[in-house]
Formats: C-alpha cells, sequence, structure tokens
C-alpha cells in the first residue's frame, strides 16, 4: 500500500534505550519508502566529535560546522555507540543551544514528503505527525537487547554496566528541561516487553496501513 503522489506522510518513533524504535523505524521506512533519520545519531556524532579533538569546552560554532557537514555515512561509525560517547550524548542532549542547532537539521528532514523520525522526543517536536509511536519495554529487556548489541563492539562490558547505563540515560532524558522524553497526547503506545520481532512488524504494519488509507481516501 503506499501514498498518492501528491500527499506528505510523516512519522515519528520515541522510546527510552532499546525499546524497539530504531527497530521499527528501519522496518517501517523500508517498507513503505519513508526516509529514515536516526536522531539519536545526530546526539552521538556530536558528541564523538568534540570527545576525539579532546575539546574541553562546549563550542556552538564548532558543533555547527560538524552538523552541517553530517552525511549518512558519518552515522554508520560504530564507534558512537562506546560507553564514553554514550555518556557524554547525555550530557550534550541537555543543553539548549545544542537541541536547537539539532532540531534545525531535523525540521529540514521532516519536511520531506514521505519521512519517518525516530529519537526521544520527536512525537514532542512534531506534535502533527500523522502516527506518533511511543515504544517502551522493561529495563531487563532492554539491557539484554542493548548488551547482545554492544557485545559485538566490546567484549569486556558486562550485563550489569548496560543496565545502569540505560538507567541513567533514561532518567536523565524523562527529567532534562528540554524536550524531555515524555509519552505524547494522540500517540500510540507499543510495549516490546513480550513482543517479538514478527509480532511488532505484524503490529505497526496494520496501524500505518490504516493511516495511509485514510490519507488516500481508498485503497
Amino acid at each position: 500500500m503506499k501514498l498518492k503522489n501528491n500527499i506528505k506522510f510523516l512519522i515519528t518513533c520515541d522510546s527510552g534505550a532499546a525499546a524497539g524504535k530504531t527497530t521499527a523505524a528501519k522496518y517501517l521506512s523500508k517498507k513503505f519508502s519513508l526516509q529514515l533519520l536516526t536522531s539519536g545519531l545526530l546526539y552521538r556524532f556530536v558528541a564523538f566529535k568534540i570527545l576525539t579533538l579532546n575539546k574541553k569546552k562546549i563550542n556552538f560554532s564548532f558543533i555547527k560546522k560538524v552538523v552541517k557537514n553530517i552525511n549518512s555515512k558519518n552515522l554508520k561509525n560504530s564507534k558512537l555507540y562506546s560507553p564514553a560517547v554514550t555518556e557524554y550524548t547525555a550530557q550534550i542532549a541537555k543543553i539548549y543551544k545544542v537541541r536547537k542547532i539539532l532540531r534545525n537539521y531535523q525540521n529540514k528532514f521532516s519536511e520531506k514528503r514521505l519521512a519517518i523520525l525516530e529519537g526521544r522526543d520527536m512525537g514532542i517536536l512534531f506534535p502533527k505527525a500523522d502516527i506518533k509511536f511511543f515504544f517502551k519495554c522493561s529495563l531487563n529487556t532492554a539491557a539484554r537487547r542493548r548488551f547482545k548489541e554492544f557485545k559485538k563492539i566490546n567484549k569486556n562490558i558486562t550485563l550489569k554496566e548496560v543496565e545502569k547505563s540505560l538507567k541513567s540515560r533514561d532518567f536523565s532524558d524523562k527529567n532534562r528541561k528540554e524536550s524531555p522524553l515524555l509519552f505524547t497526547k494522540g500517540a500510540v503506545l507499543v510495549d516490546t516487553t513480550n513482543l517479538n520481532l514478527q509480532q511488532m512488524r505484524s503490529k505497526l504494519k496494520k496501524l500505518v496501513q490504516g493511516e495511509i488509507k485514510k490519507k488516500n481516501g481508498s485503497l
């Protein structure tokens, strides 16, 4: 099922760490030919560049330059998932000016005709999206999922370390002043704790197809 050529369609996917938003967004992007932006990778890349150059003070002109030159290849760097980058990402994500710089990038991306944005505040930033998904799962489930990913990069990392990191990051994001991680009005809640991949995909597919039908006015 596809949208008519003159119709715009925007989906947002929010959640804490490892609750399913990235997996869901990638699936929906491919299934419905939507251009995908993972906002968390923007923050991770900025954090990575700051740490790599060992800058001791936030330089907003530098960040603007970094963001201006971001491309899809930059965001595929496995080093973006290191514990140090993960920790620093949470720190810079609290800073209003950093969020404002990245928000401009996200706003431009959202203007694409068919787009899906996933992150920790997309539903807040884009309240008029056609569908706003909010994913959640238990901390234990999230930690086991993320541990499996991180183990490929860092063989010495422990499940306890991952769980502690996720708990700290989610607490920080839910309590930050700027664009906190919150379930927004009109969002569709998807609890993935007991859903396998196929079940989640089936649920999302039906929901999106329903919205596309409404947009098109017919099948």
